[in-house]
């Protein structure tokens, strides 16, 4: 157990002038108002604060963003409130544990929702102070730690947050250190099966692979010395998760995968010394074409400087080797705290180019109302590989890994994304969607009449692209929906005798506005052209006698086509507490009982129901979603998984076995083998709630010879 003299310890070691009375301080009243209560494994809560706190000593953060983590979960999770933590700790502290401090008081409609709220208002946080995202980081960093003491799914669900936002997150401050135990902890805990083979596989190889490092080693120094540069060389056995995602994204088992093990060269001079050991090293053993990068001269947008390189080893085998000095290395495994330094008077002394991301997806999230889209453009651009392009004067602009010439229109300017109309890629003519490499350099051509177009989505990459794209997207539809709609009500009113003209000149459609429309009579026209709002209906606000003889019909009757003798909620959808309601599913995102969804209204086809976090809901006007839900008696609906494994005899018959072994019926399978001893197997199968394919997912992944099983959607 972590005491509170090992953290004053560390402290020290980095700030003699630290205010330890106030770290002592913060400790103590954690300690107290945490007095009884225990974690999942039966410890003393104050275990958590402890460890979150050394975390942050590991980083070598200030005193009151140590204290901030010692007090932490108080106000969560305690009887304390912030306007104590202010009064005994000062204004900056209070701050930082009340960013810290999960949203309880707003109300959303689900978990997701909830997420993804949360995680705009953290980013909102830190953006006024960087150390709320590094206190998070610490306080998960610690909980994967001690993952294994929670129940599996949620232990599924954790691990897969923590990969999606927070291993992105440590990445983008480029806190490698951080990122690789985060990345491995939560490869472990989603796929154990995959985790305890590949360790078995590389176990087994221990003896000799120390040999080989020592070996390699040993030739290096030797070879530095020689050139009279100082410095340090280390080999290491690559992360279990990237080893993972190398063999799924080549195909290859582990005995066809050599380049396991990196070496890093770490100088105690200056970049030129970097650059004197990579001329040696090449003369050493010959690079492989394309493997080189050179962040030292173009380095990462999170800070990163390094130079990467692979070369062909004493062996005939690949190694891949690092090469920086000691302050880039100081800055690689610290990150933007490396550089997080305090003057005299506590100001703190930011670099501009670390925090632009943060400022760019701040701007961003002014832009876009719902969370989860916000959260959708943030994911793009939170774990980029940079693209390094260059204008035509030579300027260079970093663009994440598969960005197009579209991408970098945007990235030069919105307005010159929305209105380009072409690209020259090294002097020649190429489409807007060409995928660019690094040292391509780039021309643009726009047309004022050129406006963003609903396609460009398909290939776009950059979140600033996705999400201006989106918003001229939405505002053509409502553009449309607002001229159909003045032009259906104008036919109605003119069956009835009114002129719409007359009508609006005496303000005669307020009331009609106020009943339908929320008092704008530009939403009454856009209800009418989605389909929502009747225009009937508002001819008979208007004038109550007319069409008496017909039938009133309900609100919903006005918006949809029904299906004649239609079960009630025979889709398994209920659509505003309605079961008799046309549904169609979107084809794109194959949602199944038990998803998050969402209801688009479409005229004269009913409602298209969409996951919730299907692409195409971002580009859908928010005006057209209605409420939709599973109804309790849903029916089943085919989904697809998609299956990667070892091509080998029998292992085909256990994935089916487990198939019926979870209660799902096989509609039909396609299985198709490869060259590299690999085999893709899809399977179409009759679904009655997610949570049950979830489930059949994670224990395919755990067959032996399984390397990944995915759902398919669209």
């Amino acid at each position: 157990m972590l005491r509170f003299n090992d953290i004053a310890d560390r402290v020290l070691d980095y700030d003699p002038n630290c205010d330890l009375e106030l770290l002592q301080r913060a400790y103590i009243y954690t300690a107290k108002v945490h007095e009884g209560q225990e974690r999942l494994s039966g410890e003393p809560y104050l275990i958590h604060p402890l460890e979150v706190a050394g975390i942050l000593a590991e980083l070598r953060l200030d005193a009151v963003t140590i204290c901030a983590g010692l007090l932490h979960d108080t106000v969560e999770d305690t009887l304390s409130s912030l306007q104590e933590i202010e009064r005994l700790f000062g204004e900056d502290i209070a701050f930082l544990v009340s960013g810290l401090t999960k949203i309880s008081k707003v109300e959303f409609r689900s978990a997701q929702a909830r997420q993804a709220e949360n995680f705009r208002k953290m980013l909102v946080a830190m953006s006024k102070d960087i150390r709320i995202l590094m206190i998070k980081l610490a306080d998960r960093l610690h909980n994967m730690r001690t993952l294994h003491f929670l129940d599996e799914l949620k232990v599924q669900k954790v691990a897969r947050e923590t990969m999606e936002i927070y291993v992105p997150l440590a990445h983008r401050l480029g806190i490698y250190w951080m990122k690789r135990e985060l990345e491995d902890l939560a490869f472990r805990a989603l796929h154990p099966a995959a985790a305890a083979e590949l360790e078995r596989a590389l176990r087994g190889r221990h003896t000799e692979r120390g040999e080989y490092v020592e070996e390699v080693r040993e030739v290096l120094s030797a070879k530095l010395a020689e050139a009279k540069l100082d410095g340090d060389v280390s080999g290491r056995l690559k992360d279990l998760a990237s080893i993972y995602a190398k063999m799924e994204r080549e195909g290859k088992s582990l005995d066809k995968i050599y380049d396991v093990i990196a070496f890093r060269i770490v100088l105690d001079g200056g970049a030129e010394d970097v650059y004197h050991a990579l001329g040696l090293l090449h003369s050493l053993w010959p690079p492989v074409p394309g493997r080189f990068k050179d962040y030292v001269a173009l380095p990462k947008q999170n800070g990163y400087r390094s130079l990467h390189t692979t070369v062909i080893g004493p062996y005939g085998e690949r190694m891949e080797i690092q090469l920086r000095t000691r302050a880039m290395h100081e800055s690689a495994e610290f990150g933007i705290a490396a550089h997080w330094k305090y003057k005299g008077d506590g100001e703190q002394a930011k670099s501009e180019r670390e925090f632009d991301w943060l400022r760019q997806l701040m701007e961003r999230q002014g832009e876009i109302a719902d969370p989860h889209e916000f959260f959708d453009t943030v994911k793009v651009d939170l774990f980029p590989d940079d693209v390094f392009v260059f204008t035509p004067k030579g300027d260079v602009v970093d663009l994440p890994k598969d960005a197009t010439a579209l991408d970098f229109a945007y990235a030069i300017h919105s307005e010159v994304g929305d209105h380009c109309a072409g690209a020259r890629v090294n002097g020649a003519q190429r489409p807007l969607s060409q995928r660019l490499r690094n040292g391509d350099t780039v021309e643009v051509r726009t047309q004022p009449a050129q406006t963003p177009k609903k396609s460009w989505l398909d290939f776009v990459v950059s979140g600033k692209a996705r999400s201006r794209i989106r918003h001229a997207v939405r505002e053509e539809q409502v553009a449309r929906s607002l001229e159909l709609g003045r032009g259906i009500l104008e036919r109605e009113l003119r069956r009835a005798g009114f002129s719409l003209q007359r009508v609006l000149e005496e303000s005669g459609l307020d009331t009609a506005a106020r009943k339908f429309a929320k008092g704008r009579v530009e939403n009454l026209f856009a209800a009418i052209g989605y389909g929502r709002v009747a225009a009937r209906e508002v001819v008979r606000t208007l004038r109550p006698d007319w069409g008496g003889a017909q039938q009133r019909a309900s609100r919903l009757s006005g918006l949809f086509r029904r299906e004649p003798q239609r079960e009630s909620s025979a889709s398994g959808i209920r659509v505003d507490g309605h079961g008799d309601v046309l549904v169609r599913f979107g084809q794109c995102c194959a949602p199944l009982p038990g998803d998050e969804i969402v209801g688009f209204v479409t005229r004269g086809r009913g409602v298209t129901v969409h996951a919730r976090d299907c692409r195409l809901v971002f580009t859908l006007d928010a005006k057209r979603m209605i409420d939709v839900e599973w109804d309790a008696a849903g029916v089943a609906r085919r989904a697809t998984i998609r299956v990667t494994s070892r091509d080998e005899p029998g292992l085909l018959a256990d994935i089916t076995r487990t198939i019926s072994k979870v209660g799902l019926n096989i509609a039909a399978a396609r299985i198709v083998t490869h060259d590299n001893h690999t085999a893709t197997q899809n399977f179409d199968l009759w679904v009655s709630e997610a949570s049950t394919l979830a489930e059949l997912i994670r224990e395919i992944g755990r067959i032996k010879g399984v390397h990944a099983a995915v759902r398919v959607r669209g």
